[in-house]
């Protein structure tokens, strides 16, 4: 594997949040360009390593997120103000994914969800400011 396909999973498998390519490109502007990482993401995510999801914020726009594959398929809240990621931990979805893939016929092979809103810090430092 190419010593950035090396930096780049190794990034998103240490991260504790979703990183963007852009935080990515950031993180190796000294030694690769960005190009490479763009690659290096698609390759990675090609192969199973990786994973995305395309996430939009009004502060930020529109971006796509990578997480390392590893274990059980997760799930993210993204907070709107400080823009931190919360982990909602394993999927819950496999049961209502199987009873609509039944009800409906379909072959459901993946999914993708996150949520959005305040998190715990936010809302407190709003009610902070209201008192």
């Amino acid at each position: 594997m190419t010593k950035a396909r090396t930096h780049v999973l190794e990034a998103v498998s240490s991260a504790s949040e979703p990183l963007s390519a852009r935080q990515l490109c950031d993180l190796f502007r000294d030694d690769h360009d960005q190009a490479t990482i763009y690659r290096a993401l698609h390759y990675l995510e090609g192969k199973g390593s990786v994973e995305s999801f395309i996430l939009h914020c009004d502060c930020h726009g529109t971006e796509r997120y990578y997480v390392a594959r590893a274990g059980a398929h997760r799930h993210w809240f993204h907070c709107e103000r400080c823009h931190r990621f919360t982990d909602l931990g394993p999927c819950r979805f496999d049961d209502l994914i199987g009873n609509v893939s039944a009800e409906k016929r379909l072959a459901i092979r993946s999914h993708t969800f996150y949520a959005t809103g305040l998190c715990g810090a936010c809302q407190n430092s709003e009610v902070d400011a209201t008192h």
